[in-house]
């Protein structure tokens, strides 16, 4: 058992250097992954094979899944990269197909192990520049809260990252808030990002689409199930962050609002002014346009907005400072943005 830690607690070895940003959203997919050794190994087990160049191809049930470069593994590469963006400091979380929530929980958290202690790797080679975010099987909340447990008492991470849906079952669903209370607990930053959303059957077009549409879809409905569950109001003190800017919650928060007036149950569900509850979350700032990012500024206020990147896959952004310098012309408010709340979110030290 994890020893209690408030939420103060700092949890990196590092700290975080004032001449750059700190990325809350950035991926790690390892080199390989070892072979299954109890039995025969469930369908979605991932590999890695060779593609061409220094590339290599993720396989997951006998489908190329997604072909990555060095980046996605090679420390010494993501520093290069990094230094050119002027992120002083990534956040590291596994790609969210690594999540396997759709295995058992035995096999998933057999996996997850190994990629958060390939993660664990990373930052001890670099801990100035590099802090964990860990995955969980929350398919078994019990088993999640163990590796939750192991990685903030034996690895030191300053939090994990969970998906917007474990296998249909929002984030906001009552079932998983033992989880979120260890999570309190321990001061463990939750970073919510985007799986398998649903949905995919009403688009219409190529299977880019998912990333590009569905997924602020789906990250939109769990941030609006953690308002209409209550979880910030049964764990105030846990920090928690969305991914794509919040998804569609900026949008939905007009209508909840309203509907609270009209409907005594949704007002029950809210339980307060919707746009007070959104106030106590995250979003990263991973909206490809400054205007947007402006707009998430009134809504969730600048202390509450942090970068995202979803380095280093092909659909990330790239100059992120150079999005917040576009949108706002305030130092301090820039500030806040590129590594204050940043710090905030993740219990870590900046100087």
């Amino acid at each position: 058992m994890a020893t209690d830690q408030s939420a103060s607690s700092r949890h990196w070895h590092g700290t975080a250097c004032a001449c750059g940003a700190i990325d809350v959203h950035c991926h790690v997919v390892p080199f390989s992954f070892p072979d299954y050794l109890a039995g025969l190994a469930p369908r979605d087990w991932p590999a890695m094979v060779a593609a061409d160049g220094c590339r290599r191809t993720m396989v997951v049930d006998g489908r190329n899944y997604r072909t990555l470069d060095g980046a996605a593994w090679d420390a010494e590469r993501r520093l290069e990269d990094m230094e050119r963006m002027g992120i002083a400091v990534q956040a590291l979380s596994p790609m969210p197909e690594l999540f396997s929530y759709w295995m058992d929980a035995v096999s998933a958290a057999e996996l997850l192990r190994y990629v958060n202690d390939t993660i664990a790797a990373m930052v001890e080679k670099s801990p100035s520049h590099f802090v964990g975010l860990g995955a969980v099987p929350l398919q078994d909340v019990g088993a999640a809260i163990a590796e939750l447990q192991r990685l903030i008492g034996d690895h030191g991470f300053a939090g994990v990252e969970i998906g917007s849906n474990v296998n249909g079952a929002a984030v906001g669903d009552p079932r998983f808030l033992p989880f979120f209370a260890e999570a309190e607990r321990l001061g463990a930053a939750v970073f919510v990002h985007a799986v398998r959303p649903a949905g995919m059957d009403r688009l219409v077009g190529p299977a880019q689409l998912q990333q590009v549409l569905a997924y602020p879809t789906d990250v939109g409905l769990a941030a609006a199930s953690v308002l209409t569950g209550g979880l910030m109001r049964a764990h105030p003190k846990l920090r928690i962050a969305f991914s794509h800017g919040g998804g569609t919650l900026a949008s939905l928060l007009p209508r909840l609002r309203e509907g609270a007036k009209v409907f005594g149950p949704v007002a029950d569900a809210v339980a307060g002014d919707p746009y007070a509850e959104a106030r106590k979350l995250y979003v990263d700032s991973l909206v490809y346009d400054a205007p947007t990012l402006r707009h998430l500024a009134t809504i969730f206020g600048t202390d509450r907005i942090v970068v995202g990147t979803d380095y280093p896959f092909n659909f990330h952004e790239r100059a992120p400072l150079g999005r917040i310098e576009a949108a706002f012309e305030d130092p301090a408010v820039r500030a806040r943005l590129t590594a204050e709340n940043a710090a905030a979110f993740l219990g870590i030290e900046e100087h």
